[in-house]
């Protein structure tokens, strides 16, 4: 068997999981685990402009899982299954192919998941591809980005900015560390924190830092004031830091009195509380001397 149904017959129906029943029907049938709510997130990535065309085949399709992975992060959520779009060249390699199916595989095994299905189809540009994902939470325990409260906290995981000076360095537009070379390829989504009754509201830091705090700000009616000195990151410049995106970290609400609890939750990742959410709109940053910052744009937008 050649053609499209050879291509899903040989790379990826060795991925699929009950679920999917083979990949040899129209749609999946799942049962989803009893006293759990389903998450469902869905993300995009087209070569060009979420990836370079010399990208490791196998970090894009990692990359493409864990975007995903990190918006059921900020949920709360567990993963279970995804679906799958793909659109290629007809001129693409069939190593791509199979390198990119080696990454997924890699990702299926490290994070528990199966693939339940998708849909293939050739493309006359570049390389588009898709990600559903479908995770699961107790009922009511699904973090949103409307539950922050006037003196909550914010925190963030890990490190921001990382991921942006990476990207910098991998365009020729400057230089960087490996470790943040490495981080703009494959970001860590923060999947398995036990975060609900810990925090009120919840994001993943993917379109940058000051432009997605400022989605819990204006969900939660609230004015968001982020101290820029406090935020942890690498050196560099600092309006890339904080409105480059890509980090795939965690932006929390955090109520007072709760930091002993986040950080137990939290385990080995590192938080860092960056500010708070007072009453107003919007979103504010300080310099390191208290006066408010302005910044060319506040994060990543695909229109402007």
């Amino acid at each position: 068997m050649s053609g499209e149904f050879g291509r899903i017959a040989r790379y990826f129906a060795p991925l699929a999981g009950a679920a999917g029943l083979g990949l040899a029907d129209d749609a999946a049938v799942l049962a989803p685990p009893p006293g759990r709510e389903l998450v469902l997130t869905v993300d995009q990535m087209l070569e060009g402009v979420h990836f370079l065309s010399a990208d490791d085949p196998a970090l894009v399709a990692r990359k493409l899982l864990r975007r995903n992975l990190s918006d059921l992060a900020a949920m709360g959520a567990a993963p279970l299954g995804y679906l799958l779009t793909t659109a290629l060249p007809r001129t693409l390699p069939e190593s791509w192919l199979a390198r990119f199916v080696e990454g997924l595989a890699e990702d299926q095994a490290l994070y528990g998941l199966a693939l339940m299905g998708g849909d293939s189809s050739s493309s006359i540009g570049g390389i588009a591809l898709s990600a559903t994902l479908i995770g699961t939470v107790l009922p009511g325990q699904a973090l949103r980005r409307n539950g922050a409260r006037a003196g909550d906290e914010i925190w963030v995981t890990g490190t921001i900015g990382d991921a942006a000076l990476g990207l910098q360095a991998r365009l020729g537009q400057g230089e960087a560390a490996p470790a943040l070379v490495a981080r703009s390829l494959l970001p860590q989504p923060r999947v398995g924190l036990a975060l609900a009754g810990i925090a009120s509201a919840a994001i993943d830091v993917s379109d940058g830092l000051v432009q997605d705090v400022g989605h819990i700000a204006r969900e939660s009616g609230l004015l968001a004031v982020i101290e820029a000195a406090a935020v942890p990151g690498a050196e560099g410049d600092l309006e890339t830091r904080l409105t480059g995106g890509d980090d795939y970290e965690l932006a929390l609400a955090v109520p007072p009195g709760r930091e002993t609890a986040l950080r137990a939750a939290c385990g080995a990742v590192t938080v860092t509380r960056i500010g708070c959410l007072r009453q107003g709109e919007g979103v504010q940053v300080l310099s390191e001397s208290g006066v408010p910052m302005r910044f060319t744009s506040l994060g990543w937008q695909h229109f402007s």
